[in-house]
């Protein structure tokens, strides 16, 4: 196998979707933990709902309707405005610590992401972290009005980047996008924010967070007959990896 590109997947893998508990938890006072949980729990369902009931709005959409679903939820009042500001979190995420060596270490090999995020919503993403220049396309799903994992959006990703897909690594954190990918005929790597072990200690030691709930709904191989090529512990292990299949 030849890797001509690699394409990461934008929230869990490159960014912490988790990055938002500071505001949450600014905003509402010890609710701050179950808010950042349910919001992105429903964030996911919304996109899947969209693409199944075939109403599609974009991502910007999905994420303030998710997030005022969470906080009725919770009983909490909000005010427009403050849904948008809390919202807006989701463009200013952090990267997590070793991406943009990773990032960096890839070159020559072209980079790309593909993304639920809206246009407007990667470019602020990108361009905060400043990782935008190392990139050479960013994919949103919105080119096609239908979230992962349709595989008209693994399609697009191809004819996009002008490559066959085995020529294709795909890296993403979340089961749902590496079943997609795979299916399609992807070339697959997971990275693994936690190991099996240690959400196994989680979920054992006494009650059940909503941070340990999230990590076994959303951060654990999909049980569908499309497991990953590779997983990786770090981003940073796909450099010697695509190296050496250049």
């Amino acid at each position: 196998m030849t890797i001509k590109a690699v394409v990461f997947d934008a929230y869990g893998t490159l960014f912490d979707v988790q990055s938002v508990a500071g505001l949450t938890e600014a905003a509402f006072p010890g609710h701050g933990g179950t808010i950042t949980q349910i919001w992105r729990l429903k964030q996911l369902e919304y996109t899947w709902l969209r693409s199944l009931m075939d109403r599609y709005e974009d991502f910007w959409s999905v994420t303030r309707a998710s997030l005022d679903f969470t906080l009725k939820t919770l009983g909490l009042e909000a005010t427009p405005e403050l849904i948008v500001r809390i919202a807006a979190a989701y463009d200013a995420l952090t990267l997590y610590p070793e991406a943009l060596d990773a990032l960096k270490g890839l070159a020559p090999t072209r980079l790309a992401i593909f993304s639920n995020g809206s246009p407007s919503m990667l470019t602020n993403l990108t361009r905060q972290a400043r990782i935008d220049g190392l990139l050479e396309t960013v994919i949103s799903v919105d080119e096609i009005r239908a979230y992962k994992p349709d595989p008209r959006g693994y399609r697009l990703v191809e004819d996009r980047l002008d490559l066959s897909r085995e020529e294709i690594l795909f890296v993403s954190s979340n089961g749902f996008d590496i079943a997609g990918a795979k299916a399609y005929g992807l070339t697959v790597a997971r990275i693994e924010r936690i190991t099996p072990a240690a959400l196994r200690a989680e979920l054992t030691s006494g009650a059940i967070g909503p941070a340990a709930m999230f990590k076994a709904l959303r951060m654990q191989p999909e049980q569908l007959g499309e497991p990953a090529d590779l997983t990786i512990s770090a981003l940073t292990e796909l450099v010697p990896y695509v190296a050496a299949r250049r």
